[in-house]
């Protein structure tokens, strides 16, 4: 990853919230924000099971197709 990709990266980062980053001469050190990232954790936690259960039906189509495959032999 290039050095100005990295930096947009970061500047998202900030602009979110996720991250602030200070001046030390030449440096530019970055910190993570942890109640904002908490925030995000708690957000995604209520979709992961969601995506989950939507994962597992997807799953189980997949092997009923597969499993139709097996029986009928390529066509």
């Amino acid at each position: 990853m290039s050095l100005p990709a990295v930096s947009k990266h970061l500047k998202v980062l900030e602009r979110a919230g996720l991250i602030s980053r200070s001046r030390e001469a030449q440096r530019r050190p970055c910190r993570l924000e942890p109640v904002a990232l908490k925030e995000v954790s708690d957000w995604a936690e209520g979709y992961r099971r969601l995506w989950e259960e939507r994962f597992d039906r997807l799953d189980d189509y997949l092997r009923e197709l597969q499993g139709k495959e097996e029986d009928h032999g390529p066509e």
